[in-house]
């Protein structure tokens, strides 16, 4: 895509400081970093989303995703690692092209913060029943 800020740093013309290159993925690292080592992993294809990847496109990218995670834990010894994707800009997506980060923990105040709000609406075992069938129907498609 002529305007993605991942497609132009697949292609070489935006600079990026990588980490990971193969024939299909990309890791190189966030420009705007939340911890010291944030990486981001990227598919050379452009993809959206993980709704636009394909199967066998999402398994090479994953197929990688230890190796990041490895090199970062020997390289910066963090005490845990967050794995992030946001899918849509409901979802926090702001480049829109696919994108994994890689976001490595140190301590409670390092920076980032994952957490859930907790809704008042209860969720039953019939209800838990009815998604879960839903998905298994959709699965096959």
């Amino acid at each position: 895509m002529n305007d993605c800020l991942f497609c132009k740093i697949v292609d070489g013309s935006i600079p990026s400081t990588k980490v990971y290159e193969d024939e299909h993925v990309l890791a190189f690292m966030d420009i705007m970093p939340l911890t010291k080592g944030h990486t981001l992993l990227i598919p050379k294809k452009h993809h959206e989303n993980v709704y636009d990847m394909t199967s066998e496109e999402a398994g090479q990218l994953f197929s990688v995703a230890p190796k990041i995670a490895d090199s970062l834990k020997a390289s910066f010894q963090p005490v845990g690692l967050n794995l992030l994707n946001n899918n849509g800009a409901p979802a926090g997506q702001s480049v829109f092209h696919f994108h994994l980060h890689f976001i490595p923990r140190y301590d409670q105040t390092d920076g980032f913060k994952a957490a859930w709000q907790t809704k008042e609406k209860q969720y039953t075992s019939e209800m838990f029943a009815e998604y879960a069938e839903q998905i298994r129907l959709n699965l096959s498609k």
